[in-house]
């Protein structure tokens, strides 16, 4: 089975100023067509100056530790049809937001004369990246989301945001936790919805969510599904000019249409609930396998043409490991920098959802900021 996600300790971001260092190691696009804008027509607040940073931050979370290895499921490279092949609706705000608290930009604020720091703070804590939400107490959960949606609207930037407090999150595993229970969850949801603002801002909605759903009895997995079903329309009703994305696990993991059909039943064919998937969230599969992936998973899931797909790309570089390990392989790279600008049909976005250098409990605590993990990833 493939456990995915998450440890849980710091907020995690940075943005990117640097040209996208490319992915599989050689730094090659994904398909030959050129490079054309592809974010949504929703994302069109106007483009603002920094503003200082918020008063209020998440609760440390970290992002999650990387997608444990699994059976090699290949879903073939699919050719998208024409339509496919459009670019989507361009975007006015374009940028991603970098939140300024991380546990990347503290440890290069506390290390300015330590040699790795020029590489890891130009490359990694240079750059945008999700900010995670995985406390579930209720009490603060909607002024931490709008300490960050407020300080990316004043900047003109899009947020990601991470809710990651399902009952039962990660099947046991190291990132175990979450609310004590559905009815609490939505309530949780209710209440994070309400920091979302009016502004431009995607949710990467429960890593693992839907693809690790295995380890849940049949009505369990029922009822987590109609309860993430409720949590995008929830979103997107209090904002509609949120994007919210559904667990599509990865290329490595589920057939595609193993995965649509349980993603028809979380609410992501719909466009009252969702704007697409997301895939490789905390692991190292190559963009164009994901391309290929994501793509035959829309196909197979339906639903209007709009929707589209987001893949986490922070550490993807060189591509999987060929021996399938998942904590903190070694030989891994920093794939494509994040973007709103992916010239790929139907991907709507590049994103470091898990942040680079972050360990997944091998070369350091698991949720943690490893230095020398993060060097060699970016180096």
């Amino acid at each position: 089975m493939v456990a995915a996600a998450s440890v849980v300790v710091a907020v995690g971001t940075a943005t990117g100023m640097l040209t996208a260092l490319g992915d599989d190691g050689g730094g090659r696009d994904v398909d030959a067509a050129p490079p054309r804008v592809t974010s949504s027509s929703r994302w069109d607040a106007p483009p603002g100056t920094p503003s200082p940073a918020p008063s209020a931050s998440p609760s440390p979370t970290t992002s999650p530790t990387a997608t444990k290895a699994s059976p090699s499921v290949s879903p073939g490279k699919t050719s998208a049809s024409p339509a496919e092949q459009q670019p989507r609706p361009t975007a006015t705000a374009t940028r991603l937001y970098r939140h300024p608290d991380s546990q990347v930009l503290d440890w290069v604020r506390a290390h300015p004369g330590d040699p790795r720091h020029d590489v890891i703070a130009a490359r990694i804590a240079d750059r945008p990246a999700a900010v995670w939400f995985a406390d579930p107490t209720p009490a603060t959960i909607t002024s931490r989301v709008r300490a960050v949606t407020s300080a990316a609207a004043a900047q003109g930037r899009v947020p990601v945001l991470v809710p990651y407090a399902i009952p039962d999150r990660d099947c046991g595993g190291h990132s175990e936790g979450g609310a004590p229970d559905l009815d609490a969850y939505d309530a949780w949801i209710d209440r994070f919805a309400a920091g979302l603002g009016s502004g431009e801002v995607i949710v990467v909605l429960e890593p693992d969510s839907v693809a690790q759903s295995e380890c849940l009895s049949a009505g369990e997995r029922a009822d987590r599904f109609a309860s993430l079903a409720r949590a995008g329309r929830v979103l997107k009703d209090a904002d509609p000019r949120a994007r919210v994305y559904y667990d599509a696990g990865h290329s490595g993991w589920h057939a595609p249409a193993k995965q649509a059909e349980w993603l028809e039943q979380a609410g992501a064919a719909s466009a009252d609930s969702s704007d697409g998937v997301f895939s490789n969230v905390s692991n190292f599969h190559a963009t164009a396998d994901e391309i290929a992936y994501d793509r035959a998973v829309l196909d197979a899931l339906g639903g209007p043409p709009s929707l589209g797909a987001v893949i986490d790309t922070s550490r993807n570089g060189n591509g999987a490991p060929p021996d399938g390990e998942w904590c903190d392989p070694a030989g891994r790279r920093i794939g494509r920098a994040p973007t709103l600008t992916t010239g790929m049909g139907r991907v709507d976005a590049y994103l470091w959802v898990k942040l680079p250098g972050e360990s997944d409990g091998c070369k350091g605590e698991p949720g943690t900021f490893t230095p020398s993990y993060a060097y060699d990833l970016a180096r």
